[in-house]
């Protein structure tokens, strides 16, 4: 397992050819002090044994699909499930693979870019994908880029699952978070997508306004309208650090795990899609891209 480490004035990134996982980001607080903002493990070979996928890069499909598979061009593909739900690509997914680094720079804008090549079938998805994850630093922002090509139609839903917790304390009840996004999906009681949009206003996803969040209290695919545009940004009012998430993609998962004190802003296609005719198509053909960019920026609050 190798560790590669990339940094700028305002960043510095451990990352591991494991997973492609994201280690550390340490910035610094309001005091100056070096900080860790995501939860991570110190020995690398403990990633092995981790099964919340710490800093992954998940897929071939994050997040889950009901139906135990789905039909692609009148063909069925099964996949791996729990409880009759298939999550975050599989038994094995990316998260639990070993990447290749295929270039590293150190200067101006210092990147790591990592690749992937999934075969046909593995996890029961069609076609040999070939999949990267670059990770950059541009001043004080972060940039996740996922990229993927195939030789056969596929459906691809890539993203990071990072673990952001910004200071050194075990409680989140004292970070504030404020989410633009007027709109989630609804969920039956295992997390599937009903098909249904639905306002957050006056309900406990109502993150319009800033406010505390606590442990626990979210897993949420919510929808995003204005790509491109700031759709979070959360901050310690401990340490002062904030942090701005914007996005390419349709929607983001946002979650918060009830055993320890984190929050993951997994910026990603719909959960399901592949079986909901009505919602942003997945499908990766011959000749296309997948392009998922993600962008976490940090800064300061006073």
């Amino acid at each position: 397992m190798n560790q590669i480490t990339i940094k700028n004035d305002d960043i510095r990134l451990e990352v591991l050819d494991y997973g492609a996982i994201i280690q550390k980001i340490l910035v610094k607080d309001k005091k100056g002090t070096p900080t860790n903002v995501v939860v991570g493990l110190e020995d690398p070979m403990a990633y092995l044994e981790d099964d919340v996928f710490l800093g992954a890069c998940v897929g071939r499909y994050a997040g889950r699909i009901s139906n135990q598979g789905f039909v692609l061009n009148n063909k069925t593909y099964s996949l791996y499930t729990e409880q009759g739900v298939h999550l975050h690509g599989g038994k094995e997914g990316f998260g639990k693979k070993y990447w290749k680094v295929l270039e590293e720079h150190h200067g101006p804008d210092p990147y790591v870019k990592l690749g992937y090549k999934s075969p046909h079938l593995e996890e029961g998805y069609p076609g040999n994908l070939n999949a990267t994850v670059t990770y950059k630093l541009v001043g004080p922002a972060l940039h996740i880029i996922h990229v993927a090509q195939t030789d056969e139609p596929t459906v691809v839903n890539l993203t990071n699952h990072s673990y952001f917790h910004l200071d050194t304390s075990d409680q989140l009840g004292h970070h504030r978070l404020r989410l633009n996004l007027s709109h989630r999906l609804e969920i039956q009681d295992n997390m599937i997508p009903t098909g249904q949009r639905l306002p957050v206003a006056h309900s406990d996803y109502d993150f319009m306004s800033e406010k505390n969040i606590t442990q626990g209290c979210l897993d949420m695919p919510f929808i995003i309208r204005d790509l491109g545009r700031e759709v979070a940004r959360i901050y310690s009012t401990l340490s002062g650090i904030l942090m701005k998430v914007t996005t390419n993609q349709p929607a983001m998962v946002v979650y918060t795990p009830p055993h320890f004190a984190a929050i993951c802003f997994e910026a990603q296609n719909y959960p399901d899609a592949p079986n909901q005719p009505l919602f942003p198509s997945s499908i990766l053909n011959p000749g296309e891209t997948y392009y998922n960019h993600t962008v976490f920026e940090f800064g300061f609050v006073n």
